[in-house]
């Protein structure tokens, strides 16, 4: 039936075989090709059930939607040997269900039959409504889908009646003239396509009850005013309801204006005021958002704004009214007896100006859990570029080494540079930001601490990411620098290798990179763990450089272990002079490069927390 507007119909037709020896198998053409069939078996005449098509001398199968043509091939299994006396041949078409009733007697020669009917179905064209722009279907009518193949159909709207294939065959439907037509109890009004009913006078609609529509108005009583009663009882319940609504509004408001100053108080708003008038006249100032402000800007926290999820919380991307973006955190829980160390921390860290740091704009403090503030940066994590599925080997051997210099200058900075050192804690490929141009930004303070000046170490509680996490720290809780520096190790290792820190999926002996990696280096097996891009594009006592000072940073004595200042000069070199190999790169210039946070041209974009990271982790975050 190809080229031909006709299909078998599914619903009403049957591909059967009829035989005692037989293997039916139909071939068709449904967009792919398709193969059915079905098995028909007997021994005898005596075990035919007479109208059973069930595989005893006659078997039946359905056929798909959308079958123009086929081809059918019938199979002896013993050729008849058995079955010749009353069963010679085997017998297959595709019938109309209704039509054809098995026969013990159909076994021998199908009675003469040499022809049967069948069901065809039919559309216009092979497309469907959606994609004729200009299809056959009269005025009045719609055009539908066909359900049997490719193709439409049209049908007369609700209404009306006819030919919907010609330009006026779709005809109203004159309800109100047929007799038949009860609907209506009152007056009937034909319209286009449909009809209205109203009550004669003296009557009204009151819906249908008690079989009837329209009720008769009931006597008025003369000398009592009810319309006028009726509508002042109606006026006054409404400026009732009116007057209570504005003043439950007016409560509400007020409770909210008050809880929202409670949660202010309580989270420190008023000793965050009183830091930023001390620091009046500094170059950077924490902003206090408003909760108003950040629900505008999150267009109230919609779904559709959730940049990722986290252990400590979800992140929201906000636009602000100037069309800055920013990016809102939205903390699972605070320890309300560290308000004031939170406060300090908002205002210390919002001090930080590097520009491969990502910048804490401020907080919202009327809310039960505090709300930071980021700038957003759009160009997804480290994590995303070196591990996600269709990304692997995108960064070149330059931007691998640039991006670690610039990671581990932020480090360095934090370390010993900012006002108060600053331990992240929580350093790993997904809390280091790429923007546009792929320069690295640090983020997610979620865990970080501030080191008092007169203080190399801080005993804290165990926080941080598994296959990242310093095993001195583990094993100590004594929290140093030198546990950043074990995680950027980590962090060089994902560079050189493009492996997870972390995968269960690999041979037990390379679940963990730092061990595998250390392993690799001392049998001399470096290179064969690399990723390809690496190793083609990188210098070979460049890689070999880079991968002994990953092995250094990751050593188990965190004393052994260089400082990030070390880490980032030594970076720093060798980027300088593989970007410019006639460079000389000067010491004293790099540690003054290290020491000064940059200008403010590093913020042209706006960037996000990177709690989109923890989505994508295997460990689910590892918090």
């Amino acid at each position: 039936m190809y080229g031909y507007p006709y299909t078998f119909y599914d619903a009403s037709n049957r591909f059967i075989a009829i035989g005692c020896d037989t293997l039916a198998l139909i071939t068709g053409s449904n967009g792919p090709e398709y193969t059915g069939g079905c098995v028909s078996l007997c021994n005898s005449q005596k075990s035919i059930t007479e109208g059973s098509c069930s595989g005893i001398g006659c078997c039946e199968t359905l056929i798909p939607k959308g079958v123009k043509s086929f081809t059918m091939n019938l199979t002896s299994f013993d050729n008849y040997n058995r079955t010749g006396n009353f069963n010679p041949c085997s017998f297959a078409f595709i019938v109309e269900k209704e039509w054809y009733n098995f026969s013990g007697s159909d076994l021998f020669n199908f009675q003469g039959r040499t022809r049967v009917p069948a069901v065809m179905d039919w559309a216009i064209g092979n497309k469907p409504c959606e994609q004729v722009q200009d299809h056959a279907c009269g005025n009045n009518s719609y055009c539908f889908n066909a359900t049997n193949g490719p193709g439409y159909l049209c049908q007369c709207n609700k209404g009306y009646q006819g030919n919907p294939y010609l330009p006026n065959g779709c005809q109203d439907v004159d309800e109100c003239a047929d007799k038949n037509f009860k609907v209506c109890e009152g007056i009937c009004t034909n319209t286009p396509g449909s009809y209205i009913c109203s009550c004669p006078p003296g009557t009204y609609d009151e819906g249908e009850q008690d079989g009837v529509r329209c009720i008769r108005f009931p006597p008025v009583k003369k000398g009592f005013p009810v319309l006028q009663v009726a509508l002042g009882t109606g006026l006054g319940l409404l400026f009732l309801l009116i007057g209570s609504s504005c003043l439950y509004w007016g409560v509400e408001k007020r409770r909210l204006i008050k809880l929202k100053a409670e949660f202010f108080e309580k989270n420190g708003g008023m000793l965050l005021q009183q830091q930023i008038s001390n620091r009046e006249g500094t170059a950077e100032s924490t902003k206090i958002f408003t909760a108003e402000e950040l629900k505008k800007a999150t267009n109230n926290y919609d779904e559709s704004r959730i940049l990722g999820r986290g252990g400590y919380g979800t992140v929201y991307k906000g636009i602000l009214p100037n069309h800055n973006i920013i990016a809102v955190k939205k903390s699972k829980q605070v320890d309300e007896t560290q308000i004031e160390q939170f406060i300090n921390e908002v205002v210390i860290l919002s001090q930080i100006n590097h520009r491969n740091v990502v910048k804490l704009l401020g907080c919202c403090l009327e809310t039960e859990v505090p709300l930071l503030i980021y700038e957003f940066v759009n160009n997804g994590t480290l994590f995303h570029h070196v591990h996600d599925e269709g990304h692997e080997a995108s960064l070149s051997w330059e931007t691998r080494l640039r991006i670690a210099a610039e990671t581990a200058g932020a480090l360095a900075y934090l370390h010993s540079a900012a006002s108060i050192p600053i331990i992240h804690r929580d350093i790993k490929s997904t809390n280091i930001l790429l923007d546009e141009n792929y320069r690295a930004k640090v983020s997610d303070f979620g865990a970080s601490r501030l080191v008092p000046l007169d203080q190399t170490q801080l005993t804290t509680l165990v926080q941080g990411t598994l296959g990242y996490l310093d095993p001195e720290y583990l094993q100590t809780s004594q929290l140093t620098e030198k546990s950043d520096v074990y995680s950027f190790g980590i962090i060089l290792m994902e560079l050189l290798t493009g492996k997870k820190a972390l995968s269960f999926e690999r041979p037990e002996e390379e679940r963990n990179l730092s061990m595998h990696f250390v392993s690799a280096m001392k049998q001399n097996r470096l290179f064969e763990i690399l990723e390809e891009r690496v190793v083609q594009d990188g210098i070979q006592e460049q890689i070999l450089e880079i991968a002994e000072l990953a092995k250094r940073c990751v050593r188990v004595n965190g004393d052994e272990r260089p400082t990030m200042k070390e880490v980032a000069m030594e970076l720093e070199g060798m980027w300088r002079l593989g970007k410019h190999p006639w460079v000389q790169q000067d010491s004293q210039e790099t540690e003054l490069l290290l020491s000064e946070p940059s200008d403010s041209a590093g913020y042209n974009t706006i960037g996000y927390d990177s709690l989109k990271g923890h989505v994508i982790l295997p460990l689910g975050s590892g918090r």
